[in-house]
């Protein structure tokens, strides 16, 4: 397992622990007491340093590697296979959204999000989760598709922003994101957003436009991720725990301003360390989400996600 700076004091005892167990097996010695200790020593600073995260130690649990990523929540809520669908019939597959059908029960549900990698070979290959345009429209035609066989759409947001090359500026990134963000607004299906983990800028938002959007409690949202905002502020990358501050993009800040329907509680120790039971907690407030919805018509579904989004931000006349 992988360890944050400020974990090095659950790293310590994951050691002693796996040493314990060690040589409990590879020898005669009753090791059960001091195992139990072990574990409750464990459990308690797990709960301490969770308790008082700062928004920078979130965004970092966010990015943790060890951290469950888009198909492995497709993997693991799905009660059947999961049907991946490609490309965007007009330029190509972008492998970093991955999109398809699966279903929870009896109901059938488009799944779509951004895919990050486990190891380099991966993450070079899913483009580091930076989703270009043709990505975007695919993501779009399988939301219509959905449309169009009455199919709810769920998408799962964990991306550190669409990918800001020259190419994907030519091929028009900052087009198919708002049109994403216009037709998704119009979309005659429930549209159920879970943030898992990054949720930064149009990146986000090109797939974010959910009646009911939903967030896991060690992920951010936000305009721009605190470095780029510290470098374009301080013009250093050293302000980033100040940025991360001041740009209020923690789940609990995002709930307070009602940005987002509902924060889901990670396990102890965060995602990454309990992925089932994370997997069940996200299947689960899916399931909720969608009966809540289901039960609206497609008129009604429109017109309340079109005042939800008006009626967000300040304004003044």
């Amino acid at each position: 397992m992988n360890y944050l700076d400020f974990e090095e004091p659950i790293k310590l005892l994951d050691t002693q622990l796996a040493e314990c167990i060690e040589l409990g097996e590879k020898s005669n010695v009753d090791v059960t007491e001091t195992c139990y200790k072990i574990k409750l020593k464990l459990k308690s600073t797990i709960k301490d340093i969770y308790r008082n995260l700062t928004p920078w130690q979130k965004v970092q649990i966010s990015r943790h590697p060890d951290r469950p990523y888009t198909l492995d929540y497709i993997n693991n809520i799905l009660d059947d296979s999961f049907l991946e669908l490609h490309g965007d019939r007009n330029f190509k597959d972008d492998k970093a959204m991955i999109g398809g059908l699966g279903k929870i029960g009896d109901q059938s549900f488009m799944f779509i999000g951004q895919q990050k990698g486990h190891n380099t070979k991966d993450r070079q290959y899913r483009n580091f989760g930076m989703a270009n345009p043709e990505g975007y429209r695919k993501a779009l035609r399988l939301m219509k598709m959905a449309e169009k066989y009455n199919i709810p759409v769920v998408t799962l947001v964990d991306t550190p922003g669409a990918y800001p090359g020259l190419e994907a500026e030519e091929r028009g990134q900052g087009e198919a994101i708002a049109r994403n963000i216009l037709e998704m607004t119009r979309l005659k299906v429930p549209i159920i957003t879970v943030i898992i983990g990054e949720g930064a800028s149009g990146g986000a938002l090109g797939i974010g436009v959910g009646d009911t959007v939903l967030m896991l409690e060690n992920t951010w949202y936000s305009v721009i991720s605190p470095e780029s905002c510290s470098s374009i502020l301080w013009r250093s990358w050293e302000y980033k725990e100040v940025a991360a501050s001041a740009l209020k993009l923690t789940a609990k800040d995002m709930k307070k301003m009602n940005l987002v329907d509902k924060v889901i509680r990670e396990p102890e120790g965060g995602a990454h360390r309990n992925k089932l039971k994370t997997f069940e907690a996200v299947k689960l407030n899916i399931l909720i989400a969608y009966d809540e919805l289901s039960k609206l018509s497609s008129e009604k579904l429109i017109l309340k996600r079109m005042d939800k989004y008006s009626n967000m931000g300040v304004f003044s006349s």
